[in-house]
């Protein structure tokens, strides 16, 4: 996949860098994080900050790309070799969306790339983008409708069924939106360790500019550039970067000191250190996680953040726990992540509807045992990093018939700013959690898409 060093010598860094970002996440099916973080390692700042927008950009926007090349092409990119899609879909993010370097340096770099393992197809890379240079973004993209879900995944780069997903669950104007919006860099939000101190000390601290979320006191909203897993404030444990979303799950739950909390799925540990923090450090945490690598990576996580009442349980969530009860259960479980698209560049290109069936059946058993080990009387937070009803309103709906000794608070009264909106449902079932439960969303709320619904055992 590398190119010789006299081809190669002369292409801008960050380009050749996302040029193989590119080929690991589309031809082996990397991860786009991962394949940028290896990638990178050498860079100065500047051409690993450029390499990451370029790199996330030309993944975010491959729908888009794609059905341009083939306009421009005449042929689709399935039918064109890896370095030449790859090449194409660099030089388009970058004429199209950026417009910040010269075009003809931006042409040459795509065509000396193309060049990849020797082969072919250079000759294509400098026509299509030549054309797109002479056709210019305000003709190519304005061109691009959104009046029905096909056009919308287009212009927005989508999947069609994820587009079809949030027209009927959200409406029209609301996908529109959203979808938009997951092609803008995501908010980077901390949240302080109150264990240690408060947002304001934090914000005291800290190189850069924040401001404070009125609504969550913990939390600081990054308003420059900043590396935060660098600083040696992240090092000490002061704060962590967290989501306002994800800040909203713990407060949901609502833990108090002294509880026993059993916290199911907890890796990385975000939620699990934030329920730690709302505890004042008193009580107990038993935070549950399959995965052994990711057990450690936790109990690192609770070490750094001062959680020390936090103790961390190799095991399988969806097994039932044994005599086991809990004044607060959060039930945490692996999702299809539709609600961090922004944050996550190449996640829409793999997530799929069979996935989310087959997670289903995972979600429920998790959400069955959670429920198991919740004493009379004790609270349940459910909560997912998506917005796919199939995974939040219809499967606490499902739940809640099985389960006659729990009821669902309403937390859309509590938190206003969060609280669902959605066109009217056939399942009125699904339609009764929608006006309990919350939903945020990126585009109204600036923060990843999140769901939280809060059940209290009778």
């Amino acid at each position: 996949m590398q190119g010789s060093a006299a081809a190669t010598s002369t292409i801008a860094p960050a380009r050749a860098t996302a040029h193989r970002v590119l080929r690991r996440v589309f031809e082996q099916g990397a991860y786009a994080d991962k394949a940028l973080l290896a990638e990178t390692a050498g860079l100065g700042d500047r051409d690993r900050a450029l390499a990451t927008r370029l790199a996330y950009g030309a993944v975010q926007r491959a729908g888009t790309s794609d059905h341009l090349i083939e306009a421009l092409a005449g042929r689709p990119p399935s039918r064109l070799d890896g370095p030449v899609v790859a090449s194409l879909r660099l030089g388009l993010y970058e004429l199209l969306y950026l417009q910040g370097a010269p075009d003809y340096a931006v042409v040459a770099d795509a065509v000396e790339l193309a060049k990849s393992g020797g082969r072919g197809g250079h000759g294509l890379v400098n026509a299509v983008l030549r054309r797109a240079t002479r056709e210019g973004a305000g003709r190519l993209l304005g061109e691009l409708e959104d009046a029905t879900p096909a056009q919308a995944a287009v212009k927005h780069s989508h999947p069609q069924w994820i587009a079809e997903l949030w027209w009927e669950e959200l409406g029209p104007d609301q996908a529109r939106e959203l979808m938009a919006r997951d092609n803008e860099p995501s908010e980077l939000t901390l949240r302080a360790n109150t264990l240690l101190g408060g947002a304001s000390e934090l914000a005291a601290r800290l190189p850069v500019r924040t401001r404070r979320d009125p609504l969550i006191e913990e939390a600081l909203i990054v308003e420059e550039p900043f590396d935060a897993y660098g600083s040696p404030l992240w090092s000490e444990g002061a704060f962590t970067a967290q989501s306002r979303a994800a800040m909203l799950v713990s407060r949901a739950l609502d833990p108090q000191p002294g509880d026993s909390v059993l916290d199911l799925c907890a890796a990385p540990g975000g939620k699990t250190t934030h329920l730690a923090a709302l505890m004042e450090g008193r009580g107990r945490i038993l935070a549950v996680e399959a995965d052994a690598r990711r057990a450690r990576a936790l109990e690192r996580s609770a070490r750094r953040m001062r959680a020390d009442i936090v103790a961390v349980q190799v095991a399988d969530a969806r097994a039932p726990r044994a005599a086991e009860s809990y004044d607060r259960v959060l039930v945490d479980p692996p999702c299809s992540g539709l609600g961090t698209l922004q944050a996550r560049a190449d996640l829409r290109w793999r997530a799929s509807l069979a996935a989310i069936a087959n997670m289903c059946e995972d979600q429920f058993r998790i959400l069955d045992c959670g429920a198991q080990a919740l004493r009379p009387g004790g609270v349940l937070v459910y909560s997912t990093c998506t917005i796919s009803p199939t995974e939040n309103e219809h499967l606490i709906a499902d739940f809640l018939d099985r389960h006659p000794d729990f009821q669902l608070d309403d937390l859309a009264t509590e938190m206003p700013d969060f609280a669902m909106s959605a066109p009217a449902r056939e399942d009125q079932r699904a339609q009764a959690v929608s006006r309990r439960a919350l939903l945020t969303l990126p585009h109204r709320h600036h923060t990843a898409g999140f769901f939280i619904a809060r059940l209290r055992r009778n």
